[in-house]
């Protein structure tokens, strides 16, 4: 499993992402080998397929059933264990269309039962006041991620989808599920896309907080990539138990370990 911006690309200041050095090579490379490999972005503006599209028009061949996104996970999650329950979304229209494709009931009014925060560029005062006051009522907090950002080409790019969910945790005091990277639904779901245990993964990214992080939840192999957000971390540092197994300068760095 990949993480995307930070390890296998950086995005310019036009948003469009610009491969890294040996990126290509080492997906190749892979698939060569007959083994399977997903990218998981913790990006929730869009659909897992739409996102697959941007990635091959900036250079990065991946097919739609190789990327995953908190929006996978969370439909895994609320439709397993909140089945038939309306969620009130923080998620652009793609998204929320995706939700309701899936099964999960939209709130449109006070029925909601859970609340899920995705990427949205504007928010709407009255809806975060509703959502906080179902949350009051009783309906768990879930969001796609709750770190502070990603890695961009002028330094961290601020998550939205934090800023939202910090806005609902503030005033009721509820403590936030994280639903994508790191959660145990992610990794649930990155192991059923592969097919095999989270023991049997190899999880590469650039975040010691969210991809290695992920990769230490389930069990597997955490490689970090200091080509993104963690690069200048002194992990002598950083416990034991949150430190990677490997570390690379680049994602190059894995064609000479494939």
């Amino acid at each position: 499993m990949f993480d995307i911006d930070g390890t296998l690309l950086h995005r310019g200041p036009d948003g469009r992402g610009r491969p890294q050095p040996g990126a290509v090579a080492v997906l190749d490379r892979i698939r060569a080998t007959g083994r399977k490999l997903v990218l998981f972005t913790n990006g929730s503006h869009l659909p897992a397929e739409r996102i697959a599209q941007g990635l091959r028009e900036d250079g990065v061949p991946v097919t739609d059933e190789e990327l995953l996104t908190p929006v996978e996970s969370a439909i895994s999650y609320l439709r397993a264990h909140h089945d038939g329950t309306p969620a009130l979304l923080f998620a652009s229209a793609p998204v929320r269309e995706r939700f309701a494709q899936r099964g999960i009931p939209v709130a449109t009014g006070e029925e909601a039962g859970v609340v899920f925060v995705a990427h949205l560029e504007q928010v709407d005062m009255t809806e975060l006041d509703r959502a906080a006051r179902a949350v009051l009522r009783g309906a768990p907090l879930f969001t796609g991620s709750y770190a502070r950002g990603y890695a961009g080409a002028n330094g961290m790019i601020f998550s939205h989808g934090a800023m939202i969910t910090a806005a609902i945790a503030k005033v009721t005091g509820a403590r936030p599920r994280v639903l994508g990277k790191p959660s145990r639904p992610a990794v649930a779901e990155v192991s059923s896309r592969l097919g095999v245990p989270a023991s049997e993964i190899a999880v590469i990214g650039d975040d010691l907080g969210m991809d290695i992080a992920l990769g230490r939840l389930g069990g597997s192999l955490t490689v970090l990539v200091r080509s993104g957000i963690s690069g200048a971390i002194d992990l002598d540092r950083v416990p034991e138990r949150q430190r990677p197994d490997a570390v690379i300068d680049g994602v190059e760095d894995l064609l000479d370990l494939l």
